[in-house]
């Protein structure tokens, strides 16, 4: 639960929030599944998932910079969870997210876009598989690659010495696939925005059950700080060896290092028990034997050269494994979790990752049987989809306490602040919502240029000329390029105070800016109104003063829309919803 100096999350970092934390469920639920059936190409599976996620949940909420936010909440989820392999996932779970991001808004969110996306996404799986392999055996294995091609090339008679036809081969499967998540993904979210799925409310005692990996930690574990740098340099050290000294040095060194590693983190060892791993072992030393013996006249000498070649790549990669393994299991500190989660650097991505963690047992309280997904893959994947506005509005009920709930809707000039205003009152009317407070729409002359302001009191409907480009009379005050009407301002103060606003639901104020900055304006009644009265708000602000104004009033339960990017009926059930209106 956030506190409640913490509760300002801005629009964009609460919806990537959820979307991370649906993205997080799949890597959670269908993930541990696949890995614990040992079913092959399990990340391609859950690439496929985060794809359609990222392509569906773009077209439903179109917002800048949503997706590479939501794959940081993931990705880091997943670094925060005890797991003895976090690294890599982090990794493609990030780079993924940041390559959606950059193709779908930089084609405008078109179906170009995300199939660009999709494709790079998931061609980045097989980048990242070729890139661990060369670090973890080290650039012998290209070399080894090469003559195992030539080899192939003599066996069957045919050269053409296109070394990389079959890795290009794998990276057109992976584009395919890709694009084939991506037009899913597209399809469902066209689907969802056409036809929106109500979801109903969660098993409060169910969600309460639930545990998560993230939710369990190694008591009997002691984290340091100091063995997470002297792993980091154990790593180097050894790697360094092994590619600038002789065999029987690294080899001491290393199996000493590996020992040291062996008696503090005994899971580090867990890999090295696999069947596949010494398959590999023994595939990748013989055919170092074979193919860099080609290279001299004298067979057993160069046997024995391929022999500590193959030999030494295998070492790298159990140094590699095991030292990986040594440094992610540290990374669990709570130190290193505290400061991912409460002391980032980003308040604003400490307070979603809260946000996250929190709702991620719910969401996944909610996910069917795992008999269900994978009958039914699609069918699922859309439903998860869905669920997106309802865990947005569930988090924005959760976290934002009903006690002085107040929505900023940000904006400039013309940008239409006071439309959306108009509409959300329209609906509030039609769920007979009682509203006080004030409305300013602009007034316009018979050329339909903007000329003034009018000032409409919510509850009665009073009208009166709040502001106009001539004076009213004699020192009328004048800001900007208007003249203010000190009967108007007398008059909506009137309408601000607590006590006439004692028989609402809910207060609007159109709007709040730079006078209430200096304590001018209704600034005076604002402070009446938070002091006294508990009714949730919406206030229209200016675009660039919204922190100022919340920090001016030590605003700790807000949501902040920004006009030109919400979707008008998101804030509406937003407010229904808190309002208990739906």
């Amino acid at each position: 639960m956030l506190n409640n100096n913490q509760s300002n999350i801005n629009e964009v970092w609460l919806k990537a929030s959820v979307l991370g934390c649906l993205w997080a469920s799949s890597e959670i639920v269908i993930g541990s599944f696949l890995h614990n059936i040992k079913v092959p190409f399990s990340g391609i599976i859950l690439t496929f998932i985060g794809i359609v996620l990222m392509t569906s949940v773009s077209k439903i909420w179109p917002i800048k910079g949503l997706i590479w936010r939501s794959g940081l909440i993931c990705a880091l989820m997943k670094a925060i969870s005890p797991s003895a392999i976090i690294i890599g996932p982090m990794i493609a779970i990030l780079a993924q997210a940041l390559l959606m991001n950059i193709s779908i808004y930089t084609f405008k969110k078109t179906l170009l876009g995300s199939l660009i996306g999709g494709m790079l996404a998931m061609s980045w799986n097989l980048f990242q598989l070729l890139a661990s392999y060369i670090i973890i055996y080290g650039t012998k294995m290209i070399e080894l690659y090469v003559k195992l091609s030539h080899l192939t090339e003599k066996i069957i008679g045919y050269h053409n010495n296109n070394y990389w036809a079959p890795i290009l081969t794998l990276l057109f499967i992976y584009m395919i696939i890709g694009m084939l998540a991506a037009i899913i993904g597209y399809i469902i979210g066209n689907n969802i925005i056409k036809s929106p799925v109500t979801i109903k409310r969660l098993n409060v005692k169910q969600v309460e059950k639930i545990k998560t990996p993230f939710n369990k930690t190694n008591n009997y574990f002691k984290h340091s700080i100091s063995w997470l740098i002297i792993n980091f340099i154990l790593l180097i050290l050894i790697l360094t060896l092994i590619t600038y000294t002789n065999t029987l040095y690294w080899m001491i060194i290393g199996t000493l290092i590996i020992a040291t590693w062996a008696l503090r983190y005994k899971n580090s060892l867990k890999k090295l028990t696999k069947p596949s791993f010494w398959l590999a072992f023994i595939i990748i030393t013989m055919l170092s034997a074979l193919l860099f013996s080609q290279m001299g006249n004298t067979l057993q000498k160069n046997i024995t050269l391929g022999l500590i070649a193959g030999l030494q790549m295998n070492f790298r990669a159990i140094i590699m494994i095991i030292g990986f393994s040594a440094i992610s299991t540290e990374l669990g500190n709570k130190k290193i979790r505290n400061f991912f989660i409460q002391k980032s650097s980003s308040k604003q991505l400490a307070m979603s990752l809260e946000v996250a963690f929190d709702t991620l047992p719910q969401i996944i309280a909610n996910l069917p049987k795992l008999t269900e997904i994978f009958k039914k893959p699609l069918t699922i994947l859309h439903q998860l989809v869905a669920q997106a506005d309802f865990w947005l509005e569930q988090i924005n009920l959760k976290y934002i306490a009903k006690n002085n709930f107040i929505i900023l809707i940000e904006g400039s000039k013309g940008e239409g602040k006071t439309s959306l205003i108009n509409d959300i009152i329209y609906e509030l009317q039609n769920k007979n919502t009682k509203i006080g407070g004030i409305l300013a729409p602009a007034i316009y002359n018979n050329k339909h240029k903007h000329c003034g302001y009018d000032i409409i009191d919510l509850k009665s409907k009073n009208r009166k000329e709040l502001a106009k480009e001539k004076p009213f009379k004699e020192n009328t005050p004048f800001v900007g390029n208007y003249y203010f009407n000190e009967t108007a301002i007398a008059f909506g103060k009137e309408v601000l105070l607590p006590e006439n606003l004692q028989d609402v639901d809910i207060i609007i104020i159109d709007e709040v800016g730079p006078w209430e900055l200096e304590n001018q304006g209704w600034a005076k009644n604002i402070n009446l109104i938070i002091k006294q009265s508990n009714l949730p708000m919406i206030w229209a602000v200016r675009r660039g003063i919204t922190q100022k104004i919340i920090d001016k009033r030590s605003l700790e339960k807000t949501i902040i829309f920004d006009v030109t990017k919400t979707d008008k009926y998101q804030v509406i059930s937003t407010v229904l919803r808190f309002l208990n209106k739906i």
